[in-house]
């Protein structure tokens, strides 16, 4: 059942256009992700859904209710915000039943609300602290808590995380998977960290330049990503992309060709779409390539040079060149080292490459 429906949401700001035109639905209890790149929309559109923002075309319905110009207090909604928003003078207890209060609900009620918002962020011992003597992610559940009290429909979080360490965001991203299963409440969540995005996330929607690009769960946009962007924003490292030559055209395969790579076929469906002499972007992710190709039967070897080589612990990160003078990053497991401008045979399965028109268009 569609719980969240957009429906043709444009948002203008005089000569700039925010967002434009988006169409998407979340079903009752699913977890929705909007990622993309800074300015693309994804706060904007999360703004709209609340009331924040007047929208400039287009309508928005919740639960089967159409609330495109309903005020934001009577849409069900609650926000979670980066900043906390928390009232500096308030302990724990004041900051999640304020808004119980301003809307007169019984202090009985209120009590249980709160109590019971406590226990599920564990927030018990920390009642009558004031903010300043809160850490980040103690804040940020205070805030959340306050969220949870008012019992809404929908939850919006937008960039909830981003003012934390990176050991605080992995804690608390496990925090909110886990109020998601216990709640069950629709939750939509803008972020610029597709870790988050990938983690968190029933679906994606991947926007650019107030746009969708794609719609799908985390293996859908990894597995079968619709063009380079897509491609190359979810994945990190970001997607190596090196541009082949077409030299025969086969049914539901090619006959490509590049410097570092040699001639070599590949199974595309859409070989039809394509006319020899074309150039295609050939997609590597980073952690598909390895430094023995000669341990896979199908492996594509690629000639590279060294650039240099960082060391993450388990695993090294090579930054190399390919002949072509096309930047290739690789992510192997252990530790290896390479001098600066040896030559190094990386290698990839056939299954592992991605392929993509002149126009950014998946194959």
């Amino acid at each position: 059942m569609e719980f969240l429906k957009i429906d043709g949401v444009r948002k203008n700001y005089r000569d700039v256009t925010a967002v434009g035109g988006v169409s998407l639905s979340a079903r009752e209890g699913e977890f929705v992700v909007f990622v993309g790149p800074s300015g693309c929309g994804k706060s904007t559109l999360m703004r709209l859904i609340a009331g924040l923002e007047e929208v400039s075309a287009g309508r928005i319905y919740i639960d089967g209710a159409e609330v495109t110009h309903q005020e934001p207090a009577k849409r069900g909604v609650a926000m979670v915000f980066q900043s906390y928003a928390l009232y500096p003078h308030m302990n724990v207890r004041e900051n999640m039943s304020f808004g119980l209060k301003m809307i007169k609900t019984p202090a009985k009620e209120i009590y249980q609300r709160v109590s019971d918002a406590a226990a599920i962020l564990k927030l018990e011992e920390l009642m009558e602290r004031r903010p300043k003597e809160l850490s980040g992610g103690q804040r940020q559940r205070v805030a959340i808590g306050r969220a949870i009290v008012r019992k809404p429909k929908l939850f919006l979080f937008d960039e909830p995380l981003s003012n934390l360490d990176a050991e605080l965001r992995g804690e608390m991203r496990g925090e909110i998977a886990r109020l998601h299963k216990e709640l069950g409440v629709t939750m939509v969540y803008v972020t610029h960290d597709q870790v988050e995005a990938m983690t968190l996330a029933d679906r994606i929607v991947v926007l650019r330049a107030g746009l969708v690009e794609q719609i799908g769960t985390p293996a859908d946009l990894y597995d079968k990503p619709v063009n380079t962007f897509v491609a190359g924003f979810i994945g990190s490292p970001k997607m190596n992309f090196m541009p082949v030559g077409v030299v025969e055209v086969h049914p539901q395969a090619l006959r490509l060709s590049h410097p570092a790579l040699g001639t070599f076929s590949l199974p595309v469906e859409r070989s039809g779409a394509v006319a020899v002499g074309a150039t295609l972007s050939l997609g590597l992710r980073p952690e598909h390539l390895m430094l023995s190709p000669d341990a896979l039967p199908d492996a594509l070897k690629l000639q590279v040079t060294s650039d240099y080589v960082e060391n993450l612990g388990g695993s090294s990160q090579f930054y190399t060149w390919a002949a072509d003078g096309s930047r290739v990053i690789a992510l192997v497991q252990g530790r290896h080292t390479a001098s600066k401008g040896s030559a190094l045979e990386l290698g990839i399965a056939l299954s592992k490459l991605y392929l993509f028109d002149a126009q950014g268009h998946a194959l």
